[in-house]
């Protein structure tokens, strides 16, 4: 093994190199060669540590040569074949790494392209080169020739193509392997606003690139990129890399982390990593951090107040123990006793002319009615259920159906009882109980079809409001059809204004028995009621637009009471002498 220094020699048909390099060559002849292009030296040596650097790379030549010469003492005489090597160190620099593989194809020597110029040519590959930057010049020109490559410590993901580099071959992993363990080292420490510093050439804008949809694929941002010479000193770095003035420490994300509850929204900047937290809208949730997007919770749960899991939604109704309840429960209580009470009054009193006066089945039925739609209230209250949905529905419209109609019979009756005074009256015939009976059955007939209509059509059923309220749900009866809760109403209402309309047209005849004012007035606030209920039951939910409804049966109910009957009883129990034969005739009262 001898060293040997290359002349450049002024021939015609030499190639002309300027010598810019000092020669590192190392050549061993044998029936096979391989090829060598090592980075022993390099251009940046006399930059920092000169010796450590240079010491280290030397030895990948030395291994280069010691290897061939161990394989020679233990296969070449069995196998009568030795091996030989050119060596070349290409100085880290691709203009010398061209020249040595050049070099390598002519033989030692003269460099002539094409040319082998000691005689027979036995290369049978390359190793080489360390970089990828010098390795791939010297893959394009083996390639034209097929020779076997071998690098020993390129990482370009460009000499995986099969196409481009049929020949070339590695010992160690691409580039991507450390890209991608980079961009999992950065995002393991929770980075997301990362810098990258990288050479000012082709390779590093290359590699920067593919390092950069690496850092996209974890979710990291890349907040600037700052390129540097291959010239530039350690020294120019350690200025940086030490300073002493900053006393703040960097950012390593553009946002901070959206805590579960909110979602990230996209900011102004066109950087994925920069957003803001917004909270999640109303019936969302995110439990994770830096959640993309919020979860719509299921219609029966609702967000807690972090907005971070879905709780269950409360259930509201008007149950018997709330505090509105037990007001109309009292209430109704009370009003029941208060009617039993004028009911055992005109029991006992039966035979006295203030109770026969207007048809005293009339009062009883009336009296029963109300009495009925009081304790119907109870229906109103409680968890609504299918069957009492229904119940609610045909004993409110029945009941008040015929308490209406027994009124309208009152007051015809007195039409036509002073219509009958006169002899040979017209009127006569039909005084008697058989109108008044047939006027109550035939009304009341009619609501009762209606409301059997409604229940074959489409009744009312239990009905489970999520959207009402955010944050419960609303328990509630469901009309089933709109047309057949409000034909009851409606009919309801229109017995109430022509007994009304009839009461106030006969409230001044001159008759002690005339009860046609108390009906007006009773009719009035049966109305008055009514119509204030409707707006007030369209505009609430829940509960509230149950205690509109059960304020309104009492309310009514509790007009007709007072105003029918409690005059009665007062003159019963209070002016008996009131409550004669003699004063009704003389008009000294008028019930």
């Amino acid at each position: 093994m001898t060293p040997w220094r290359s002349e450049t020699q002024s021939r015609a048909c030499n190639l002309k190199f300027t010598d810019t390099f000092d020669e590192f060559q190392y050549f061993q002849d044998g029936d096979v060669i391989i090829g060598g292009v090592l980075t022993v030296k390099s251009e940046d040596d006399v930059s920092y540590d000169p010796m450590q650097k240079r010491y280290r790379a030397f030895v990948n030549a030395l291994v280069f040569i010691s290897v061939i010469e161990d394989i020679n003492k233990t296969l070449g005489a069995s196998i009568n074949i030795t091996l030989g090597y050119y060596l070349y160190d290409s100085w880290s620099d691709p203009r010398k790494a061209i020249r040595s593989v050049l070099n390598i194809l002519s033989g030692p020597g003269k460099t002539i392209p094409n040319y082998f110029c000691t005689g027979h040519n036995k290369l049978a590959g390359v190793i080489g080169d360390q970089y990828s930057y010098s390795t791939i010049p010297i893959a394009q020109i083996l390639g034209l020739y097929r020779y076997t490559q071998i690098s020993y410590g390129s990482t370009d993901y460009t000499l995986t193509d099969r196409r481009l580099y049929p020949h070339v071959f590695r010992t160690i992993q691409n580039d991507h392997v450390h890209y991608l363990a980079i961009a999992k080292l950065v995002k393991h420490f929770g980075w997301t606003w990362v810098g990258i510093l990288l050479s000012d050439n082709d390779a590093g804008e290359n590699e920067a690139q593919i390092l950069k949809k690496y850092l996209s694929a974890q979710g990291i941002c890349v907040a600037f990129e700052f390129r540097f010479l291959r010239s530039a000193t350690y020294k120019q770095w350690h200025r940086h890399f030490r300073n002493k003035h900053c006393n703040v420490k960097p950012r390593s994300q553009c946002s901070d982390n959206c805590h579960p509850g909110t979602r990230k929204k996209p900011g102004l900047s066109i950087q994925l990593c920069c957003y803001e937290c917004v909270p999640c809208s109303e019936g969302e949730i995110s439990n994770i951090t830096d959640s993309e997007n919020c979860m719509k919770c299921t219609e029966d749960e609702w967000p807690n107040q972090k907005k971070d899991q879905c709780i269950e939604k409360s259930l509201e109704f008007l149950p018997y123990t709330d505090d509105i309840s037990k007001i109309f429960i009292s209430l109704s209580v009370s009003f029941c006793i208060v009617t039993l009470l004028v009911i055992g009054i005109f029991i006992f009193y039966l035979n006295t002319p203030i109770v026969k006066a207007n048809n005293r089945n009339l009062s009883f039925v009336l009296l029963v009615c109300i009495f009925l739609s009081f304790l119907c209230v109870f229906l109103f209250l409680g968890q609504p259920l299918d069957i009492t949905c229904i119940l609610r529905v045909m004993t409110f419209g029945v009941i008040f159906s015929i308490a209406v109609s027994s009124l309208l019979a009152k007051t015809i009756m007195v039409y036509i009882a002073f219509r009958a005074t006169k002899p040979g009256s017209y009127w006569r015939k039909w005084i008697g109980v058989t109108l008044a009976n047939s006027i109550v059955s035939v009304c009341s007939s009619v609501q009762g079809i209606i409301c059997l209509i409604w229940m074959s059509v489409s009744h009312p059923f239990q009905e489970m409001d999520t959207h009402s309220y955010q944050d419960k749900i609303v328990i509630q009866c469901n009309e089933g059809s709109v047309i057949g809760f409000y034909s009851v109403l409606g009919y309801m209402g229109f017995l109430a204004a022509v007994s009304f309309v009839l009461a106030f047209m006969v409230r001044t005849l001159p008759d002690s028995f005339n009860e046609a004012k108390y009906i007006t007035f009773s009719m009035l606030v049966f109305c008055s009621v009514w119509i204030a209920m409707i707006p007030a039951y369209l505009s609430t939910k829940g509960k509230y637009m149950v205690a509109v409804e059960v304020f309104a049966i009492l309310a009514s109910s509790a007009g007709l009471l007072g105003c029918i009957f409690l005059p009665k009883c007062f003159i019963i129990l209070f002016r008996p002498k009131l409550n004669t034969l003699a004063c009704l005739r003389e008009n000294k009262i008028s019930i």
